[in-house]
Order: C-alpha cells, then sequence, then structure tokens
C-alpha cells in the first residue's frame, strides 16, 4: 500500500541517499510534445535541502530536455527505485527551477555537494515538492550495483574551458521541440520562466 508524506522524513531521506540511481521526468505544455526521463547516478549529485526541498547537479549532455521543460512550465517528477532489500519506490513530485552559476545562490546550493566533479556542471536543478509519496515496487528487479562509471568525468576532463559554453550555445539551445532550453537565465517563479523563453 503506497503512503504519502508531508515531509522527507529521515527514513525517506535515508533510502534517496542510498540510491546509486535516479531518474528524472518532465513534459512540455503542448499535447503533441515528446516526454522525457533521464537517468541520472554518480555519487554525491543529489542533495536533500530541507523537508520539501531536493536539488541535483547537472552535468553537460547531448540534450537539454528537462531545462526547457522546466523553463517552460516547471512540472517535474523524481523517482527512486530499491534494485535491493525491501522492495520500494518513492516519486517526488513538485515545480523545478534551473540555478545557473551566474546565479546569485549557485554557491549557496553548490555547497550541498562534494567540491569535486566542477568540470562540466551546467547548473544545479531546484525542487520543491508538492507530492511526496511511494509505492511497493514489487516488480523492480533485484540487480547488483557494480559502481559508478567514470567516462563522463572523464570525457569532461579532456575538454577546455571554454568548449562548454559554446557546445550549450550549439547543442543545448532547444529541446527536441523546439523549446528554448540553455544557455538560460532563472527566475524566481513558473511565470518569469516563461516570460523569459
Amino acid at each position: 500500500m503506497g503512503k504519502h508524506y508531508s515531509a522527507l522524513d529521515e527514513g525517506l531521506r535515508a533510502f534517496l541517499r542510498a540510491q546509486p540511481v535516479f531518474f528524472v521526468g518532465s513534459a512540455p505544455l503542448e499535447g503533441d510534445g515528446h516526454v522525457n526521463v533521464s537517468p541520472k547516478g554518480m555519487a554525491g549529485t543529489f542533495a536533500i535541502l530541507d523537508d520539501t526541498r531536493v536539488a541535483y547537479l547537472d552535468y553537460t549532455g547531448s540534450g537539454a530536455e528537462t531545462i526547457a521543460h522546466l523553463r517552460q512550465n516547471g512540472r517535474i517528477v523524481l523517482m527512486f527505485c530499491a534494485f535491493v532489500g525491501p522492495p520500494r519506490i518513492v516519486r517526488l513530485h513538485g515545480s523545478g527551477r534551473v540555478v545557473v552559476a551566474d546565479d546569485a545562490e549557485f554557491a549557496e546550493l553548490r555547497g550541498y555537494f562534494p567540491k569535486e566533479r566542477t568540470i562540466g556542471q551546467r547548473s544545479i536543478i531546484v525542487v520543491e515538492c508538492h507530492r511526496i509519496a511511494d509505492s511497493c515496487g514489487y516488480s523492480v528487479p533485484l540487480m547488483e550495483y557494480q559502481g559508478d562509471r567514470d567516462i563522463l568525468d572523464r570525457s569532461h576532463e579532456r575538454r577546455e574551458p571554454e568548449y562548454f559554453p559554446e557546445y550549450w550555445k550549439r547543442r543545448n539551445a532547444t529541446s527536441i521541440d523546439g523549446i528554448p532550453a540553455y544557455p538560460t537565465t532563472s527566475g524566481s517563479d513558473t511565470e518569469t520562466r516563461m516570460e523569459t523563453s
């Protein structure tokens, strides 16, 4: 039986921090737009900010779907599921926003994460959770965790600093549906993001 939570209690926090991978879902407002789901991993890239807010480090990649969707409408869900131990799925539905290095709060938020892995970081995604719920996860397979891949780190380490802003402009400017993505400036709410889009 699933349960709803008003806040991230200690049991939930321990579960979320223990998962080596989680999934991020977002979608455009248009009915014919593409729904996006992205897997996220790498130790230390997820943080719990307070009872209802979480964040994760966003690194340079081939797409910027989540950023585009957050700029347009702010809707996001994070899903964590247990691949070892008791079966459980936790979903965090909420409003997300993009915080880039030029934003005043970036330095404070970056302090929630390990100091390493700064190369290639694109933004921090902050999520205000409106719905926190778990479910059974009975059909999730049992799998053995072998470790984080280091391919992204090694790829980023080969690049000069000026490579990243150019890549963002060239490859991350819009979503696959043409919604403005990155580079971006953060707004304090969804309306601001939509106005700047």
